[in-house]
């Protein structure tokens, strides 16, 4: 097929590679300009822009699509039988909607119509499921409401996080849009209508859903620490200052015999520090990093600051720390 390919992080990447190696070609790739990044604010190029560049295709980067009319034209000009759309980080206009024959296929990081929005990957291992998985679907201009092409699932393993899961549905993504290239093309498969009433969100990330809520129940907060890296993470305060969790572990009710029984207290046991969770469970914080000061093993943190059993982490708002 004649592909446009619209997207920008590395989630987006093995999906326009396997294009290439299907044989499609991709005319043009469209991706978001590059923006300042790291201490230096220099910036960087979109991964999907650096993989176009390498493959000779030509890269388009508009900071505006809907009424770009000289966009518009070069897309009119190309007439693709599709447009893929890959983590883009656009709205598709109408008029892009509608101008390719098989329409823009997106590929989607959750088994649709569970998990529609910005953030479907987090969220589901936020939640515990253990099972999530990829759509293709074609785009209509609802919220991820197009119809269902194809869809492959995934076990979320316990101690998978989002960058491992993020890893994982790439390359499983980019295996079923070609498969539903080639579908669609030999006429196997048309668009199913989602059922709405099965429908979940997944919204944008702010950092405060980092802040850790220590009247639930440890396995809880464990799984929004898995969902939630590396962005926003999972925090704290003590004595005023942020405190990051970086590694960390729940444990059972009943697993630390005694000790302080209000949610958010801590317990030190040599060189462990474990915390106080909601059903009378325990979180252990094996790795932690201060507001102002490097990351650092537990042992270490404790040697240099004067934490002991009883004093409480707060999970209260600290507003945008």
């Amino acid at each position: 097929m004649k592909l446009v390919f619209c997207g920008t992080p590395p989630f987006a990447v093995p999906t326009l590679k396997a294009a290439l190696r299907a044989g499609h070609s991709v005319e043009l790739v469209v991706t978001q300009p590059d923006r300042p990044s790291g201490r230096g604010m220099q910036l960087l190029a979109p991964p999907v822009k650096e993989t176009a560049i390498a493959a000779g295709i030509p890269v388009v980067q508009p900071e505006k699509i809907k009424k770009n009319e000289e966009f518009r034209e070069r897309l009119e000009a190309i007439q693709p039988d599709a447009i893929l759309v890959v983590a883009y980080g656009r709205i598709i206009p109408k008029w892009m909607l509608d101008l390719p024959r098989f329409g823009n296929l997106n590929l989607h990081g959750s088994l649709l119509p569970k998990y529609r929005g910005a953030a479907p990957i987090q969220w589901a291992i936020a939640n515990g499921e253990p099972v999530t998985g990829v759509t293709t679907m074609r785009l209509d201009e609802g919220l991820d409401t197009g119809g269902i092409l194809m869809q492959r699932e995934m076990a979320i393993a316990p101690d998978h996080t989002s960058t491992d899961v993020f890893a994982l549905l790439a390359e499983i993504g980019a295996a079923l849009m070609t498969e539903t290239l080639e579908a669609l093309e030999a006429g196997t498969i048309v668009p199913q209508k989602q059922d709405d009433a099965l429908a979940t969100h997944a919204p944008i990330l702010t950092r405060d859903d980092g802040r850790m809520d220590f009247t639930q129940a440890a396995m809880t907060v464990y799984n929004r620490w898995r969902g939630f890296q590396p962005w926003p993470g999972a925090w704290t305060t003590l004595g005023g200052k942020k405190l990051v969790a970086h590694r960390l572990m729940p444990l059972d009710a009943g697993a630390l015999a005694g000790g302080p029984d209000e949610p958010g207290s801590a317990r030190v046991e040599r060189d462990r520090l474990f915390v106080r969770c909601g059903a009378g469970t325990w979180l252990e914080l094996a790795e932690v990093q201060l507001e102002g000061k490097k990351r650092m093993m537990a042992a270490d943190f404790l040697r240099g600051h004067a934490l002991m059993s009883g004093d409480r982490l707060s999970g209260d708002r600290l507003g945008e720390l």
